[in-house]
């Protein structure tokens, strides 16, 4: 990293909406701190967690789920009404209806992983678009492999050859760790970190604390994180 980029490290689950919701803010911070500092680059990693490793291969019916997380019909509804309203003020449209399946995110996160190994950045940023957008917003099982196949093609993968990344580490079981208790997580420059989907301007106001020009510290208030 050179004095004239930012590093913003973002751990996250494909599962969680408020991780698409951070993806959001986090882009419109960075298209802000472009128009205050022209010339300074932002390096985005991401890095994947499962939130639900527990989750089988085959994924579990995605309502039966969450009457079961949160406890009845009507907290289901009350948190799928909030996720929404938070989704829209951010320029996305959730179809919570949609969705059948809750999937098991481990060969997803591994197709991510491949991609950003083998196949480039643009590839990455594409499917991690695309992944998100199926999943929320088309409703399709993204712990399917052919799914997986299918959209990370349409992205630019060489389908072949992640699926035979994805054969070779289907027996792995092991949860993915992040260093963040909740997603999504934004460090900044390893300086300067924040939870939850914080709105743009706090996240412009950390990343200006991290490269040394804040005016005060950024609000420590934390945004629901849960799936």
């Amino acid at each position: 990293m050179t004095p004239q980029t930012l590093q913003v490290d973002i751990w996250f689950d494909l599962v969680c909406p408020w991780c698409l919701i951070g993806k959001r803010h986090v882009e419109r911070a960075r298209e802000l701190l472009a128009q205050q500092r022209p010339g300074l680059g932002v390096d985005l990693r991401w890095h994947g967690v499962q939130l639900l490793p527990g989750v089988p291969r085959g994924g579990l019916p995605f309502r039966e789920f969450y009457v079961q997380r949160l406890g009845g019909a009507d907290a289901v509804r009350l948190r799928q009404a909030q996720v929404v309203q938070a989704a829209q003020r951010a320029g996305v449209v959730i179809h919570f209806d949609r969705i059948a399946r809750m999937p098991n995110t481990a060969a997803a996160h591994r197709a991510l992983d491949w991609c950003a190994a083998h196949a480039g950045a643009g590839v990455h940023s594409r499917l991690l678009e695309r992944l998100f957008s199926a999943y929320f917003i088309d409703g399709e099982d993204i712990g399917d492999t052919p799914t997986l196949l299918r959209l990370a093609a349409a992205c630019g993968a060489n389908a072949g050859q992640l699926a035979a990344s994805l054969g070779a580490g289907a027996t792995s079981s092991e949860p993915r760790q992040g260093i963040a208790d909740g997603v999504p997580c934004f460090v900044f420059n390893r300086r300067v970190a924040l939870s939850g989907a914080q709105p743009p301007e706090v996240l412009l106001e950390a990343m200006h604390q991290a490269l040394g020009a804040t005016r005060h510290a950024p609000d420590e208030a934390r945004t629901e994180i849960a799936p």
